[in-house]
């Protein structure tokens, strides 16, 4: 998945074995640089920025938090996630991407130092509070994992304490150095969805989704737990089926009890991603559904037509795996309750549920809950 033409790396970092790893399993030769200028530089020079810093790795530290809090609205119910920063930007790239109107310029960055990681995380596995951390954000955790020991390192470093799971989220499937690692239940493998349409029209570089799903019973033949994203859903004719067959399928390929969580979620967008889709992916009628502008003033589908898809959803989730904790990303009470029946409207309610399910599933010290 890391393929770049050009490799820069900060003068300024030592020479670790992490850094040694990395550098040996990409090409060409690092290019030392004092600050990302030449980088922003170059990058800016491209008739495509973004399709072009796909192929250019900035490896450096994280001058910021590597710690962060999810940045949800409070418009909508968020789910309380925890962010462990340790990268930027996808060498995938599909046409919905919000990181292609997030960063100016987008820069394919690899956050090195384990003793920084190691620093911000011991406070939480020492604390007194359930967290649930992944490093999916900013970018796809498992692009790293052919080129850098950092998921390695992180899945044994979870794997050694009760109170927190780390989330690998990804398209990809490169899971291969992670399968036989004593990870303890405390690593979830996580893949985004969607059916093999989009998958085919709108994921340029990803993993088809029989790989994804054939990966994840892989990965729960080593005692992993998983977890999925129908997030964004797509609203085209004959979706409605097409996302059933692939909550059925799922389920064809692994349990509900090794299911930590399945989020759901409709296609939005800030205003400003329309015209980089047309831009890159002229062929993208995705920018072009029944979009109403929404309180956190992301483009929307009509409320309406969302709840009638979740409805449907809703369904098969209650007849295949009424065990396995499904939720939203980022709806309101309405939306909630016209689907499930319920809301989790009292401060950190959905937290709750979701901290309860990774105790269930993987092996909390449900003492905290």
């Amino acid at each position: 998945m890391i393929n770049p033409t050009r490799v820069f790396i900060d003068k300024d970092l030592n020479l670790t074995p992490e850094i040694e790893y990395l550098i040996s399993r990409v090409k060409p030769t690092p290019e030392k640089v004092g600050d990302s200028r030449p980088v922003y530089d170059l990058i800016n020079q491209a008739d495509d920025p973004v399709g072009f810093a796909k192929k250019v790795l900035y490896i450096t530290s994280n001058k910021g938090a590597l710690i962060r809090q999810c940045p949800g609205t409070s418009y909508y119910t968020c789910c309380d996630y925890t962010i462990l920063h340790c990268g930027t930007f996808c060498t995938m790239d599909c046409a919905y991407c919000i990181l292609q109107a997030y960063f100016h310029p987008p820069v394919l960055q690899y956050f090195a130092g384990f003793d920084q990681y190691t620093a911000a995380l011991e406070p939480i596995f020492q604390g007194n509070n359930i967290f649930r951390i992944g490093t999916g954000e900013y970018t796809d955790s498992l692009i790293w994992e052919p080129v850098s020991l950092m998921p390695r390192f992180l899945v044994e470093k979870f794997a050694a304490q009760d109170r927190a799971v780390l989330e690998l989220k990804t398209k990809t499937v490169n899971i291969d150095t992670l399968l036989d690692l004593n990870h303890n239940r405390k690593t979830i493998l996580s893949w985004s969805v969607n059916t093999p349409e989009m998958i085919a029209s709108q994921e340029r570089g990803t993993a088809g989704l029989a790989a994804r799903l054939k990966a994840a019973a892989k990965a729960v033949s080593k005692g992993f737990r998983v977890a999925f994203h129908f997030d964004p859903i797509f609203l085209y004719p004959g979706c409605e089926n097409a996302y059933e067959n692939v909550i059925e399928a799922i389920f064809d390929h692994v349990r509900p009890k090794d299911v930590v969580w399945i989020s759901i979620g409709t296609f939005r967008f800030m205003p400003h991603l329309k015209s980089i889709i047309e831009a890159r992916f002229p062929e993208s009628t995705i920018p072009y559904g029944e979009f109403i502008t929404g309180l956190d003033n992301k483009m929307r589908y009509f409320k309406p037509l969302r709840i009638a898809m979740y409805q449907r959803l809703a369904a098969v989730f209650r007849q295949i795996a009424p065990d396995v904790a499904v939720y939203f990303c980022m709806e309101d009470e309405e939306v909630w309750m016209k689907t499930f029946g319920f809301f989790p409207g009292k401060p950190k309610a959905l937290a709750h549920m979701l901290d309860r399910a990774a105790a269930d599933r993987c092996g909390l010290d449900n003492r905290l809950l």
